[in-house]
């Protein structure tokens, strides 16, 4: 049995769906240590030898709890992968054009995406080295660093 036309009908229109993220208790602490005290957190397993930022309650590898193994880590890192975005959209952070990037931090074992500001686009490339950069203005959110610049030789 299929369904006929006359069942069926189209409502032209926008839907807004309002949403709000909880980052839990380890994604919390790690936003707040972004916030109050320009620091980027990170979570050990001592089993694996890694250290993973994002932080996350549980190591991947082992599954292992590592929920109170917080280790500080460094604020400059390198560039694993980037892409050019070239398109807006309203629900971006900043004004397209603009680099995304994937950085490991030194003492890291995963990459954090993060935009890269201050390299031309046609010089972006893996391997470069940056630096975070505190926004000035707090938002509680993973945008209380408002980019990664190119570190210092």
């Amino acid at each position: 049995m299929s369904p006929s036309q006359e069942d069926s009908f189209v409502i032209e229109g926008k839907l807004a769906l309002p949403y709000q993220y909880f980052a839990g208790r380890t994604g919390s602490r790690f936003l707040i240590a972004l916030r109050d005290e320009k620091k980027i957190q990170g979570l050990r397993c001592e089993k694996c030898d890694k250290t993973f930022v994002p932080p996350r309650s549980t190591c991947e590898r082992c599954l292992s709890d590592i929920s109170e193994n917080w280790v500080e880590l460094k604020n400059t890192g390198s560039v694993t992968g980037f892409t050019i975005v070239r398109y807006a959209e309203p629900h971006q952070p900043v004004e397209a054009p603009y680099i995304l990037a994937l950085i490991k931090l030194d003492g890291a074992d995963t990459p954090i995406p993060h935009i890269v500001k201050g390299v031309p686009l046609g010089e972006m490339k893996v391997g470069m080295r940056v630096k975070a950069v505190f926004a000035e203005t707090t938002t509680s959110t993973i945008m209380d660093i408002d980019h990664f610049g190119p570190a210092e030789p």
